[in-house]
């Protein structure tokens, strides 16, 4: 067992009642535990009270996993055997509080980017990057993993006191009750306010495009250059990125942020829940639609269809509630059905090969 000691030690790098309870339902108390605070090829950093070691996987959990969420991520709680002082064994990954997936370029599966975070920040920066739709995706995949997420707007300086103000009112419109911070890493503006917000013992993930300074923000955070950035390009105006793995820092307040390789886009998985909490005003007027399996693209009787003609409905919130819903409608096909449909495609060419030889013949 931990003591009260020690306990509060723990609780500085994010264990709390609920990783106890589920070490403890699953009886593994005579092991030790520690943080997952990067990943590599075939090796993790862990991190406990004492410091931190490189660590592996036993077979065991190599023969038994079947996908990726089955293996570690940065910020998993794991319990671990220590054969010497400076590596460790992971045993057994504790159950999650929190997990974020998302869905990258040219890769069909979903992929795992961090787990146990209590608030995701959606960083763009307000000159070149600024976009509702993009703000959207995140929100659906943050709301879909149960985590609170708060926009930033960086590099704040690169626009008027006005054009931000009409950026923030915009913002306001499109999303409802979500907390918003500005920020410049040039100016400073906006920092202290950006400190504040990060709690001790309090887990945070950045998270947003290539070049919209995720890496230098957390840099003033932690006071110091631990994380290497690249200059500005001539041609786009924005920082080349060079964040490559995500990874968990430290801050002297006692907040806990994890850095995340930057993407252009960023792809939704099933995430139906995370659409419908973001999307919540449209799944309210759907409930006024004529018919229970109503799409909202062409039918009579459309409540949601009735609204945007109306104006009741941001046009392109619509559009987007669109893409997005044929995107987790997508994901949710069972391997089954994709398969089922791989071979109808394969037939109807079989059947349109054979047409044509009749034609020729």
């Amino acid at each position: 067992m931990i003591d009260e000691a020690t306990k509060i030690k723990y609780k500085d790098l994010g264990y709390d009642e609920f990783f106890e309870s589920k070490r403890k339902s699953l009886g593994l108390m005579e092991y030790p535990v520690a943080r997952v605070i990067s990943e590599h090829r075939e090796l993790y950093k862990v991190k406990d009270i004492n410091g931190e070691y490189l660590a592996k996987i036993t077979g065991k959990q190599i023969f038994d996993a079947t996908k990726r969420e089955d293996y570690p991520a940065v910020g998993d709680w794991v319990v671990i055997t220590m054969p010497d002082k400076e590596t460790a064994s992971i045993r057994k990954v504790l159950p999650r509080k929190t997990t974020l997936n998302k869905k990258y370029d040219n890769k069909q599966d979903a992929q795992l980017i961090a787990t146990n975070i209590d608030v995701a920040f959606i960083i763009e920066s307000v000159d070149r990057d600024y976009n509702l739709n993009r703000f959207e995706r995140y929100l659906v995949l943050i709301n879909e993993g149960q985590i609170k997420p708060v926009i930033i707007l960086n590099k704040i300086d690169l626009v008027s006191k006005v054009e931000l103000g009409l950026i923030i009112d915009q913002i306001k419109n499109r999303f409802k009750d979500i907390d918003i911070l500005s920020t410049s890493v040039t100016t400073e503006q906006g920092l202290d306010e950006l400190t504040n917000y990060i709690k001790k013992g309090k887990t945070y993930c950045f998270l947003g495009s290539s070049g919209v300074g995720k890496s230098s923000l957390i840099n003033k955070l932690l006071g110091k250059s631990e994380i290497k950035t690249g200059e500005i390009s001539r041609s786009t105006g924005r920082g080349k990125h060079t964040t490559t793995s995500r990874e968990m820092y430290f801050l002297e307040n006692g907040g806990i942020v994890i850095d995340n390789p930057g993407t252009r886009e960023v792809g939704i998985t099933n995430a139906d829940t995370g659409l419908e909490n973001v999307f919540d005003e449209i799944v309210a007027l759907s409930e006024n639609c004529r018919y229970a399996d109503c799409t909202h693209t062409h039918e009579s009787g459309c409540a949601v269809l009735r609204a945007v003609d109306t104006k009741n409905l941001d046009k392109e919130k619509y559009l987007n509630y669109i893409r997005l819903k044929k995107e987790t409608e997508h994901y949710e096909m069972t391997d089954l059905e994709k398969r089922g449909k791989d071979r109808k495609f394969g037939k109807f060419i079989k059947r349109s090969l054979e047409q044509l030889k009749k034609i020729d013949s």
